[in-house]
């Protein structure tokens, strides 16, 4: 026996008229297990998976006859009896710029709150699942290992556990070099950030543009919303010289995991699992990050489990056969 896979649509409340125009009604797919729906009264752990910058939902549980989505992933684990049932969603939380880092921002829109309330609500409202902290998960990778510590240091009261697979963590690393490609980028372009932001958005194909400078771009948007900016956020640095703008950097490195860690250790505490890891030869720095956020975590006495691999940032999808069977069992059940 496999699981199914269904998509299903979500009219957004919180992300009506959002600011640059992307739908409201987003594309949800859920995987439910082998047993689902035949067990009377069985209520199942759900997973919530949130996609990395760029990714999308759908993009997920894209066919590939050389690789698993995660769907195939986990139904191969489930047949191994390496994993138990669980009902995984996966979050569609992408933006014009690449990725919301599912936060709510004036310049993208309330992405927290769509994932945390909308699509909670509805998946609790609609399918057989376990309804309380202990039985709900947040996983993600990159942008969306970023997204599932937040929601889950902010929300204890929603999710009991969280992995983070190469979470972006320990901005100064990761990000310290996007903003010179950032800098770089706007000299085609007269040195106008906004000019650079009007093409970006206008272009049918963003090849053209270099990943770094989009990257700043759209982590600008989630990370230092501004409405009175003529882009709608500010950027972190300087667009002639790439040096730091203190008060707009203070901003950031207020949601970098490491230093929230802080401010949110209390709730951290409740959380019954709280699990990540980054590859040593990650090409964003995400594993000094990582390595950060670990210590820090130490240092606040907050139980944890750090973990290195030797892969990079995009050949580790094999760790999910350990994160989601990991998950999967210490979820809660009911029935």
């Amino acid at each position: 026996m496999k699981g199914r896979v269904q998509i299903e649509t979500i009219s957004s409340i919180v992300l009506k008229d959002n600011p640059l125009g992307d739908p409201r009604r987003r594309e949800i797919p859920i995987y439910l297990p082998p047993t689902y729906g035949t067990v009377r009264g069985r209520r199942y752990p759900v997973l919530y998976y949130l996609p990395g910058f760029t990714g999308t939902a759908r993009g997920a549980i894209n066919f590939n006859p050389w690789k698993e989505n995660i769907a195939e992933r986990f139904d191969r684990l489930i047949e191994e009896g390496k994993a138990r049932e669980a009902i995984i969603v996966i979050v569609d939380g992408f933006t014009a710029y690449g990725g919301s880092q599912y936060l709510n921002s004036t310049a993208t829109g309330r992405y927290a709150d769509f994932t945390v309330y909308e699509v909670v609500g509805y998946i609790d409202g609609k399918h057989s699942t376990v309804r309380h902290p202990e039985g709900r998960a947040i996983i993600g990778k990159s942008s969306g290992g970023f997204g599932a510590l937040t929601l889950a240091m902010r929300h204890p009261e929603v999710f009991g556990h969280c992995v983070s697979h190469s979470g972006d963590m320990g901005f100064s690393a990761a990000y310290g070099t996007d903003m010179y490609k950032f800098v770089s980028a706007l000299g085609g372009r007269g040195g106008s950030p906004k000019r650079f932001v009007e093409e970006f958005l206008a272009s049918r194909t963003k090849d053209g543009f270099d990943h770094g400078a989009i990257n700043l771009m759209a982590m600008a948007a989630c990370y230092s919303p501004n409405e009175k900016s003529p882009l709608g956020f500010d950027l972190p640095c300087d667009p002639r010289t790439g040096e730091l703008v203190p008060a707009v950097w203070k901003r950031w490195q207020a949601l970098d995991p490491v230093h929230a860690a802080a401010k949110h250790v209390g709730t951290l505490r409740r959380l019954k699992t709280l699990w990540f890891d980054a590859g040593v030869k990650d090409e964003f720095n995400l594993h000094l990050g990582a390595r950060r956020l670990s210590d820090a975590l130490k240092a606040l006495k907050v139980r944890h489990t750090h973990e290195e691999h030797s892969f990079g940032h995009f050949d580790m999808n094999d760790r999910l056969d350990k994160s989601l069977p990991l998950l999967a069992s210490r979820a809660r059940r009911i029935g």
